[in-house]
């Protein structure tokens, strides 16, 4: 489902007036600047005078990097060699209208430049920066290189993540999606104080300190039980049953049993086997657990008897929550697939509409290399 080209802006977006000023590459700090952006901010992206790498990972977008597609709409880009006096004196006169700051450069190399937060906040009190990292701006690992697929390994997702066997990386960049989305929540709170106070703020964030947060139940599990979860591929550590059961038709259906009402409708309803239900060795999700092959096997003996249009009929008749594993085409076909169309230099692309819908939603183009640079020059008065 395409949605109407995107509009102007309304001016009634939350942050209508407000301007950011990154100093961004890759992927983490931009999905942050990004989701500032589709708010109304208006975000003035530093590249250097190459161009964000990312802008070279593919061309995917219809000529463009999918990656800096997804990261980079509705912003402004100006290129800068902020090793020069003239790109420092272009930043200064920026960063003196901005009311945040972001970057994501390597730990201390933003200090080297003059741009550290302690600097920027003692002259701006009211500033908002945020500083994101690989592993955070201090500690043992404060130096090491840190990309995405790394801190997948080094936080121990990994570790809970896919079926017994070769380790495999989780197919999307979660470590930098989820540090990105983090930092624009908090870059809006603090925003939200600032309204009430007139104090600024210095966040920091790291992909590591995110996958850490998201790993809060495996590492419980750790600590208190004395053994972390297992990677079980598609099934759940604590639920059964929860997981893919095949089709006579080959297609694979996920289900998920969050009661012991729920299972019991589910033996009467779908699997026809209704003396299931009181059976005292899957009476309960502890006892399915404890018998967790036996009772796959009977779920999917029974799914394999069920063409797949039958199988989701029944499903969907006792209301057992269940879904398709579907790939990328089955995707790209989905009816409940959103879509919306960016402009960028090349021509224009189909993305998937942001996530939450509101009434303020309009996205930008996405820009050229220094795109924006000339205009700005001159706005700033620096032409």
């Amino acid at each position: 489902m395409l949605d109407p080209p995107t509009r102007e802006p309304a001016g009634n977006a939350p942050l209508d007036g407000i301007t950011v000023v990154t100093v961004e590459q890759a992927v983490a700090a931009p999905i942050a600047s990004a989701r500032l952006a589709d708010a109304g901010a208006r975000v003035i992206k530093v590249e250097r005078p190459e161009g964000d790498f990312a802008r070279g990972y593919d061309v995917a977008a219809n000529g463009v990097s999918s990656y800096f597609a997804w990261a980079n709409r509705g912003k402004e880009s100006i290129a800068l060699d902020l090793r020069t006096d003239d790109g420092r004196s272009v930043l200064d006169a920026l960063l003196a209208r901005a009311d945040v700051f972001i970057q994501n450069l390597a730990v201390g190399a933003i200090e080297r430049l003059g741009y550290g937060a302690t600097r920027l906040r003692r002259d701006r009190p009211d500033l908002i920066v945020c500083d994101i990292s690989g592993y955070g701006q201090d500690g043992p690992y404060a130096e090491m290189k840190a990309y995405d697929l790394l801190v997948q390994a080094e936080s121990g997702l990994l570790s809970v993540s896919g079926p017994p066997g070769d380790h495999g990386r989780i197919g999307i960049s979660v470590a930098d999606i989820g540090t990105g989305t983090s930092a624009a929540v908090a870059i809006m709170q603090a925003l939200f104080r600032r309204e009430r106070t007139g104090e600024g703020a210095h966040l920091t964030t790291s992909l590591f300190e995110t996958m850490a947060d998201w790993m809060t139940v495996p590492l419980l599990h750790h600590d208190y039980l004395g053994r972390a979860p297992e990677r079980v591929g598609l099934a759940h550590p604590s639920i059964a049953p929860y997981g893919g059961f095949a089709s006579a038709d080959g297609d694979v259906v996920l289900i998920s049993i969050q009661s012991d009402r729920e299972w019991r409708v589910l033996c009467n309803e779908v699997l026809e086997q209704s003396e299931l239900g009181a059976d005292a060795r899957f009476a309960t999700n502890n006892d399915r657990v404890a018998n967790r092959d036996r009772t796959d096997g009977i779920v999917g003996e029974a799914f394999g008897r069920y063409r797949t249009e039958e199988l989701r009929a029944r499903l969907t008749e006792a209301r057992i929550a269940f879904a398709m594993v579907n790939d990328v085409a089955a995707l790209s076909a989905h009816p409940q697939l959103r879509r919306v169309e960016v402009v960028h230099e090349k021509g224009t692309v189909e993305v998937p509409a942001p996530s939450t819908r509101t009434d303020w939603e309009s996205l930008g183009p996405i820009p050229a290399i220094d795109e924006h640079g000339p205009a700005i020059r001159a706005e700033l008065g620096l032409a």
